[in-house]
């Protein structure tokens, strides 16, 4: 981890000027097209949901914007981003998580399976289970949303990003789902979130998790 340099970094104004928002974040949903993703895991028998959640932090890894965090007058660059999803119990409720990335596909899914079963087998939110380093990260399986908001608490300082997926649907012969993605707007525009989504949708689209790219199971339900 380091810091970012303000005095030359492009945006330093951008930076006061946004950090200062009581909202700094802002959010769009995109669809993205999970065919071959779904068909890969079909056949491999891998969990749908940590193929598409290791492809989102590959891109986000990927984009150095999304590496960034606000610490106090400061911005860090964390070397490597996890993620910090929300996990489904059988009883209806969720706790969240802390699952590392690392880039092959076959060691990040043992040990997301043992955080998941790690909270599936406790209670309660386990607030503080994660630092910074992480995306905020959840699925709605039930859902093909077109528009998603956060509960947040503004005074709890945050500047994680928060990428969330919905329902799978077929259109016109392909699978889709929506993605989406709040961003702290101190840290980067909408720019660094394009290149974010190009990532993934060429991720996505590659076959097998561990192939090269530029750039089932739900979090919060059970597996399918």
């Amino acid at each position: 981890m380091k810091r970012l340099n303000l005095d030359t970094w492009p945006r330093r104004e951008h930076f006061h000027f946004f950090r200062g928002f009581a909202e700094p974040f802002f959010g769009l949903t995109v669809r993205v097209d999970c065919t071959e993703a779904i068909r890969d895991c079909r056949a491999s028998g891998d969990s749908f949901f940590l193929r598409y959640l290791h492809d989102c932090l590959a891109a986000v890894n990927a984009v150095e914007a999304f590496r960034y965090r606000v610490e106090e007058d400061a911005v860090v660059v964390h070397d490597t981003i996890h993620a910090s999803a929300t996990i489904g119990r059988e009883d209806g409720s969720f706790g969240f998580s802390y699952i590392p990335f690392t880039e092959d596909f076959t060691a990040f899914t043992v040990g997301a399976r043992a955080e998941i079963a790690r909270v599936r087998g406790r209670s309660g939110l386990e607030v503080g289970v994660a630092g910074a380093d992480v995306i905020h990260f959840s699925a709605l399986p039930w859902l093909d949303f077109t528009s998603l908001s956060h509960a947040r608490s503004f005074d709890r300082p945050d500047s994680c990003p928060k990428i969330s997926v919905g329902k799978v649907s077929e259109r016109a012969g392909r699978l889709e789902m929506p993605v989406s993605i709040h961003v702290h707007h101190a840290l980067m525009d909408g720019r660094e979130v394009g290149q974010f989504v190009d990532c993934y949708r060429e991720r996505l689209l590659t076959s097998g998790p561990d192939a090269p790219g530029t750039g089932t199971e739900s979090s919060t339900g059970p597996e399918r």
